[in-house]
């Protein structure tokens, strides 16, 4: 450990049970908050183990276990230290939707499993076009929206949200409640950096993406769309307009890049050395027979047409087959 880390490490040990102000957290998120989930960590239900000078490990609990949400919000030089010390108070928890660099620090040090969940995609925005074959869907969606006279603009949180929403609910595969924990709630607090588009036709708004921020040292470097609903008239059509209404906004602003956000269960086909070879198979069939449960190939084909640079995302565990755990995180999410 270096000296630097062996100093925070020290000043860790005096202040175990310092608990950052809501100011203090979202410093840290605006300087480290790159993670795709960062700014979903300051949704409402989420507990915090944090260490002053450092950063924050966001986690809920659900059925006796502790279940992180992204890499911890703090810089990359500390997420060792992050890990060492979160772990050191929380043995097992199992850590949903974390990069490779958290996989290989939790195998190499702590022995954990490090299996994908599902892959993300990222797009740069400076050379964003709607060119090529595979992005002929979201051309029609564009031509579809305008011939049915839908007018897309930006704006504050529309009333009708909540409306739009609910009725969005009622076609999904899960129709009970809204997602949580790995989508953040429509309603949240703190809203800063948030952006809102929707679509209107007649006056009244039948759709809306909300995007969140994702910074890098104090600076905002790109959104992810975290929250988007149609009416069911339109069904998926109208996202692609609003999609690509929003990022050419964000392209002339100069914002660096979009992530897509998770696509569940999009899969390499290649096993890594640390994956669970157990919870990879019943991905596999959860993949081909469970979208019942949720439109796991639907989201991943939509957010492939436009056709950004996939990067694995990962689910960390203790036990070869995490079936009481896997369980209790869709129980969680309120997938099941």
């Amino acid at each position: 450990m270096s000296d630097q880390l062996l100093v925070l490490d020290s000043h860790f040990q005096l202040s175990s049970e310092y608990t950052f102000t809501q100011s203090e957290r979202i410093s840290y998120l605006m300087n480290h908050g790159g993670h795709s989930m960062a700014f979903s960590t300051l949704q409402p239900d989420m507990e915090y183990f944090d260490i002053p000078g450092v950063g924050y490990v966001a986690y809920a609990r659900y059925m006796g276990m502790k279940f992180v949400l992204s890499d911890p919000v703090c810089d990359a030089s500390h997420t060792e230290l992050m890990l060492d010390r979160f772990i050191s108070k929380f043995p097992n928890a199992v850590y949903a939707q974390v990069t490779k660099n958290v996989v290989d620090i939790l195998h190499r040090k702590h022995g954990y499993y490090g299996t994908q969940l599902g892959s993300e995609s990222k797009i740069p925005l400076g050379d964003w076009s709607l060119s090529g074959k595979k992005k002929q869907i979201i051309r029609t969606a564009i031509n579809q929206a305008a011939a049915q006279k839908v007018e897309i603009r930006e704006g504050g949180f529309d009333h009708h949200s909540k409306k739009i929403s609910e009725s969005w609910i009622k076609t999904r595969k899960c129709k009970s409640n809204e997602i949580r924990f790995l989508i953040r709630p429509i309603l949240m607090d703190y809203k800063e950096g948030t952006r809102h588009f929707y679509a209107y036709q007649n006056g009244e708004a039948v759709g809306f993406v909300f995007f969140d921020p994702i910074y890098r040292h104090g600076k905002l470097v790109a959104y992810v769309p975290n929250i988007s609903r149609s009416c069911a008239t339109f069904k998926q059509g109208l996202w692609y307009a609003m999609m690509a209404y929003a990022m050419d906004i964000f392209k002339a602003e100069g914002v660096e890049y979009l992530d897509m956000g998770l696509m569940p269960l999009t899969l390499a086909d290649e096993l890594e050395e640390q994956e669970s070879s157990a919870l990879r198979a019943v991905q596999d069939k959860i993949g081909k027979w469970g979208n019942f449960l949720y439109n796991f190939k639907g989201l991943g084909f939509a957010k492939s047409r436009f056709q950004g640079r996939i990067e694995k995302t990962y689910c960390c565990h203790r036990s070869w087959f995490p079936g009481i755990a896997m369980f209790a995180m869709f129980r969680l999410t309120r997938l099941i």
